[in-house]
């Protein structure tokens, strides 16, 4: 799901479209910078249509855009330089199939371009202003990286406090009274891997046999629904443990939770949101 964010840049507001894969930046509100509204879209017309431009903005989707129309763009760029060429950003995306620009109709519309492009247009604008309109981008990102860290360690040490009540659960109703230490961490690893099966459908070893180069284990790579949802496993298979139902029967039912809330936190917008 795309979110809008906006950045400031030598005093003027940017927005910025972020989604999961992409970033594309506001190249009218970047133009208003140097000409202001009124000419805008005169500032964007006059960039695109150059020769160097047109280079850049054809390697571009070359190397990103599978379905770009080469022999189109061919024909572009041969009538680039002559003082009757004209190029609107509207038939350069019809005609060529291009994806690293769009325009966006409506009252917050504009042209919009992929990140590398718009600091490509800063340059139009001044040397200067994609100096900054780039540490403003790479801050944006460096506080949204942040940002996620916080939420997914939040739900790291929610889940390991509820692994505390897990374990503890699992002392007074599984672990007979007299034991070896062996036999208690591998009964609390047989427990841990009850709900990796039921979450992520296989044991710590198998994960790290699949996985041999990676550090840590399957839970430090789960993602933020994982971490959700093995948190309130936790707590369920404790509550399953004090009625003493058997381990085959906890997996089917801790398997039924992991899929009913995986689901439902998977289509829920509001955590989407925060991504």
């Amino acid at each position: 799901m795309a979110k809008k964010e906006t950045i400031n840049v030598q005093g003027t507001e940017i927005t910025v479209i972020t989604s999961k894969e992409n970033d594309y930046i506001s190249l009218t509100d970047m133009a208003n910078a140097k000409a202001g509204k009124a000419r805008a879209a005169d500032i964007i017309k006059n960039w695109i249509r150059t020769r160097t431009t047109l280079e850049f903005l054809g390697t571009w989707e070359q190397l990103y855009n599978p379905d770009f129309n080469v022999v189109e763009f061919d024909h572009v760029r041969m009538q680039a330089g002559l003082p009757s060429f004209v190029l609107g950003t509207g038939e350069w995306i019809t005609k060529t199939n291009a994806i690293g620009i769009y325009a966006k109709q409506g009252k917050y519309g504009g042209t919009y371009a992929h990140k590398d492009i718009a600091f490509e247009f800063g340059s139009a604008i001044s040397a200067i202003f994609r100096l900054f309109l780039i540490k403003e981008f790479q801050r944006l990102k460096e506080d949204e990286t942040r940002r996620l860290s916080l939420e997914w360690n939040l739900q790291r040490t929610l889940s390991k406090i509820n692994y505390r009540i897990h374990t503890d659960a699992i002392k007074e109703y599984i672990i007979p009274n007299i034991v070896t230490k062996e036999q208690i961490a591998y009964t609390y690893a047989e427990e841990a891997d009850l709900l990796n099966v039921a979450l992520f459908g296989m044991t710590a070893k198998q994960w790290r046999d699949a996985n041999p180069d990676t550090k840590g284990n399957v839970r430090d790579y789960a993602t933020l629904e994982q971490l959700i949802v093995l948190s309130n496993m936790e707590s369920i298979n404790a509550l399953l443990i004090r009625q003493q139902l058997s381990q085959g029967e906890r997996l089917v039912q801790l398997n039924n939770v992991a899929i009913t809330q995986m689901r439902s936190l998977v289509e829920n917008r509001k955590l989407k949101n925060l991504k």
